[in-house]
């Protein structure tokens, strides 16, 4: 059996597997989320590991864990945790949402030139607020004091592997914007943050082994995997394995990507470096599944509701339109200021028409990021393998492959990220020779969603006001953004 565990935005997810990719068990549990003044997200690493150690023990409780071939974790990235060299946590996680570091991001931004991003990067990637680098940056000029006392920087699957194993060590992949196209930390970057250097683990590849579970953790002895981040772990989960492969994932963000040989430098996705015959163009949103929670707060009822109400209203009834830039836009926008729009509205507007606008708006996003990436990728994108929490509505979904105009392919498995860590456990405990040996014993779907031509025509003008709104409103959002 393998153990894949996926450290979420909202929550803890886990799935023991056979050895033949069969889901036996899952688990899932939530921990709070600290939101706080000039953008503050954190939350507290203590709870992550308090829900490996539950998971564990409801594993226990079902199945005799002492065959246990190997765990795998992969995580939210671009969450940050400030560790002193015993591994104490010397303030609370700063997750990827929080945007308190945008000033020093964009000092660090305006002194790296173009022509080094492009030397290192292959592509103009922005240093934004979730960046490490300026993370960093913002520990040293308000918090000198923590900074001085740090150790490590490590992301949430590091630190969990840490005290699993006693080991502190990352892969390179989910330090995309640290590290160069051969996948080594860029020196000159580290640079501009004084100690930046000595202040990150060392790097290994995502299916190496990291360590083993020391003494005194349950499944004490059992081989733990380096891994790797939320996305590539998904990525994996949903059977990508060849260039013109592409993905969609739904979380509390929407994630997709595309595989590709080519690459043609466009300014708003990331070109991560290539791993073994993978080149992977990728963009995280910031409110994808958080548009959803915020309305379901806002109404006080639940995402099934919401998607019920959606698939009853009646489909001619004018629909408002939603940007879902509740806090700022990632990609392909970068932008930290940018606000939720919600216009066009009368005094017929329901519920389920504000349902209805959000679920649109959220796949307008991910419509123009998909638009970038077949850009930055050099060919249009015929299909996504799709995955995550956010693709459980039939009706959503239906709405985001009419937006894409590309048929949509939902995973049997609920968590892809859940299946992609207990893959890369796999092949780092020998179970398999590669990890597309494991894929293909261990990735199915269940259903395919076709866009319908008339519903195509009318969203393809609902896109284009989507995209003249966010930049009609633009002033305004920023104006609003700093009062």
């Amino acid at each position: 059996m393998f153990l894949g565990i996926d450290v979420g935005t909202t929550s803890l997810k886990a799935g023991l597997f056979d050895s033949g990719g069969a889901l036996l068990e899952s688990f899932a549990a939530g921990y709070p989320t600290v939101r706080g003044p000039n953008g503050l997200v954190e939350q507290d690493p203590a709870d992550w590991m308090r829900l490996i150690d539950q998971a564990i023990a409801q594993f226990q409780g079902g199945f005799d864990l002492s065959g246990l071939g190997g765990i795998g974790i992969t995580s939210q990235v671009n969450t940050h945790v400030f560790v002193d060299e015993n591994l104490r946590v010397l303030a609370p996680a700063i997750v990827w949402q929080d945007g308190r570091a945008a000033p020093q991001a964009a000092a660090l931004d305006a002194r790296i030139a173009d022509a080094d991003k492009l030397r290192w990067w292959g592509v103009p990637m922005p240093v934004d607020a979730s960046h490490c680098l300026a993370r960093m940056q913002w520990m040293h000029e308000t918090r000198p004091d923590i900074w001085a006392r740090t150790r490590q920087v490590l992301l949430p699957k590091d630190y969990c592997i840490a005290v699993l194993t006693g080991q502190r060590i990352s892969d390179p992949i989910s330090n995309i914007g640290m590290v160069d196209g051969g996948l080594a930390l860029i020196p000159e970057l580290l640079d501009l943050v004084p100690d930046a250097a000595g202040k990150l683990p060392p790097l290994a590849a995502m299916s190496d082994l990291a360590g083993v579970v020391r003494p005194g953790h349950p499944c004490a002895g059992v081989p733990v995997a380096v891994g790797t981040m939320d996305a590539w772990a998904s990525m994996f989960g949903v059977g990508i394995q060849r260039p013109g492969q592409a993905f969609y994932l739904s979380g509390t963000s929407e994630v997709l990507g595309v595989v590709s040989d080519h690459v043609h430098p466009v300014p708003g996705v990331l070109v991560f470096p290539k791993v073994g015959e993978l080149t992977l163009h990728a963009g995280p949103t910031q409110s994808g599944g958080a548009s959803v929670r915020w309305f379901c707060e806002l109404f006080d009822t639940t995402p099934e509701q919401m998607a019920a109400d959606v698939a009853a209203r009646d489909p001619s009834r004018p629909c408002p339109l939603f940007l879902p830039h509740l806090q700022g836009e990632r990609a392909p926008l970068w932008d930290a200021n940018a606000r939720g729009v919600l216009l066009g509205m009368d005094a017929s507007t329901g519920r389920a028409d504000i349902a209805q606008a959000v679920f649109e708006g959220v796949g307008y996003s991910a419509r123009l990021l998909s638009d970038t990436l077949a850009r930055s990728s050099g060919g249009a994108i015929e299909g996504f393998n799709c995955g995550g929490g956010g693709f459980r509505s039939d009706s959503w979904n239906q709405i985001r492959a009419d937006i894409l105009g590309v048929e949509l392919r939902r995973c049997a498995v609920a968590d892809p990220g859940v299946l992609g860590a207990a893959g890369l456990a796999v092949v780092a405990s020998g179970g398999f020779a590669s990890l597309n040996d494991a894929l293909s014993q261990f990735v199915s779907f269940d259903r395919t969603y076709t866009p319908n031509p008339r519903a195509q025509a009318r969203y393809a003008a609902g896109f284009q006001q989507y995209v003249d709104t966010y930049h009609a409103t633009k002033d305004i959002s920023h104006q609003l953004a700093k009062r």
